[in-house]
């Protein structure tokens, strides 16, 4: 693409051996332009300025952008909704399986009175290994809690500032 020269309101396609004469022509200025202006005057072809269209671009632009995000929030919602809804089935399904765990102790107990045990202490060997399990799980749980300490650096930070502030605070000479 050959470059083009403005001279009083009028364009010329310059080739390269018009340019070797200074940019000038007959006593005329010529000023060099990358590309061809769209329309004269800094207007559209419809009349409106560039500043407008820039104007009405940038508004349809921040319109789009919050409808997209206004799409977002709503689809997200609904997805939100539905995997509450699925999680009930599941918090529901955890009910059922804790209460049936009853008939599956149960079940031990009658095992070990069939294999001769009295009933009682069948019972109480059930209930006895129940215990065991659930302080061992007490126990686990105990063991990850102890390590849960303070947040340290958070808090290494904060004296930082507090004594930054406080040394700005008595170095400041007091007013008179």
């Amino acid at each position: 693409m050959g470059t083009w020269l403005i001279s009083r309101g009028t364009m010329v396609a310059v080739n390269s051996a018009q340019k070797s004469t200074n940019g000038s022509r007959e006593g005329a200025e010529w000023s060099a332009v990358n590309s061809i202006p769209l329309s004269e005057e800094g207007t559209a072809p419809d009349g409106q300025s560039i500043g407008a269209l820039v104007k009405d671009a940038t508004t349809h632009l921040s319109t789009l952008v919050r409808s997209e995000v206004e799409l977002a929030k709503s689809e997200i919602a609904g997805e939100v909704k539905k995997a509450l809804r699925g999680s009930v089935y599941f918090i529901l399904a955890l009910c059922v399986l804790g209460f049936s765990l009853f008939f599956l102790f149960f079940t031990a107990a009658e095992g070990l009175h069939a294999l001769g045990l009295w009933r009682w202490a069948s019972f109480g060997i059930v209930f006895l290994a129940m215990l065991l399990v659930a302080g061992l799980f007490a126990l686990l749980g105990y063991r990850k809690v102890r390590k849960i300490s303070a947040p340290k650096r958070t808090m290494a930070t904060l004296k930082e500032t507090k004594n930054i502030t406080k040394r700005h605070k008595t170095e400041e000479p007091p007013a008179a």
